[in-house]
């Protein structure tokens, strides 16, 4: 009895590493592939606008080589990016660093733009963890809950200046403000952020469904202080959403085959397999893309978001 047990629980340690290196390898090989999306997504946009700036958000071993830090950095990715967006390093409700990304990001600050989005549980942390980003080298925004979905600009600005922002490099702070549902119309939400000093305004694409014009974008490419500032769209590489305009009604989970996974906390989002030829010709490539209409609209680069897709469609709950 004890050897057939024995037998039974090699058999289950065999699979469960078996099923652990399965895992560990398609990961990988997803790795690779949205180092080369990203890659390419960079070289369209720059073949319309040489100087359109790129920021993926997350996903930071897509810096390296192999996606291991421990590779060395990944030259090709890097020179098609300007810098690197981060979400709760050192914060996510508590003080509670991320040890890993940190030793990566400091690294990587030599050479890019460091963004890091903090969420704190109350005001009282805002000082401490714009002060832990800062003495880093990173420029930071903080949230607290009542901005949990980036639908709030705050009344402080830190490092608040009157220079010229015409690089990503030059920039000292960041407004990121994705969501525009606290607004009665689509001039007011301008009217608001127009009214503020951020050097950088990382933003959606459209209000409501309406997709922001030239003239629009145009109007927040100057602080209230009248300095130039740098205007960014957030665009959604890794997953779909079902409230944007290329949402078909017919689309459900694994319906097309490449929507992969209900994205945990958000009910309107599902994981995609992001190298299927049909989601990327969604995202770039052509005159109906999303990347083509932020170009045309006149913002200044892209923010690509859910860029750790690679991750999350294998590990994630």
């Amino acid at each position: 009895m004890r050897a057939k047990y024995l037998l039974v629980l090699s058999s289950c340690i065999i699979f469960l590493i078996l099923s652990g290196c399965a895992k560990e390898k398609k990961s990988l090989d997803a790795a690779l592939k949205m180092q080369k999306f990203v890659i390419d997504i960079s070289n369209y946009a720059h073949n319309i606008d040489s100087d359109f700036i790129i920021i993926p958000q997350n996903g930071i071993e897509l810096a390296f080589n192999n996606a291991d830090a421990t590779n060395g950095i990944n030259n090709n990715y890097l020179s098609a990016i300007d810098g690197f967006g981060v979400e709760e390093l050192f914060y996510f409700g508590k003080y509670s660093p991320d040890d890993y990304r940190l030793k990566m990001l400091r690294e990587l600050v030599a050479y890019k733009k460091i963004l890091v989005s903090e969420f704190t549980s109350s005001s009282g942390f805002e000082s401490d963890a714009l002060l832990k980003n800062y003495n880093e080298g990173f420029i930071c925004f903080v949230r607290n809950a009542d901005n949990y979905y980036y639908t709030q600009i705050p009344s402080f600005v830190p490092n608040e200046n009157t220079n010229d922002i015409i690089n990503l490099e030059q920039a000292q702070n960041f407004l990121y403000i994705i969501n525009s549902d606290n607004y009665a119309s689509k001039q007011s939400f301008l009217n608001a952020v127009s009214s503020t000093n951020f050097d950088v305004i990382l933003m959606d694409l459209f209000y409501n469904e309406e997709q922001f014009s030239a003239d629009d974008i145009n109007m927040l490419k100057s602080k209230a202080n009248g300095a130039k500032r740098l205007v960014i769209a957030y665009m959604n590489i890794g997953s779909a959403e079902n409230f944007r305009y290329y949402w078909q009604s017919s689309w459900k989970l694994h319906k097309p085959k490449w929507i992969k996974r209900k994205y945990k906390g958000y009910d309107d989002e599902y994981w995609v397999e992001f190298w299927n030829s049909e989601w990327q010709e969604i995202i770039f490539g052509n005159n109906n893309s999303y990347l083509y209409k932020i170009i045309r609209s006149g913002f200044d680069g892209a923010y690509l978001d859910n860029v750790e897709a690679y991750y999350s469609l294998f590990y994630r709950n």
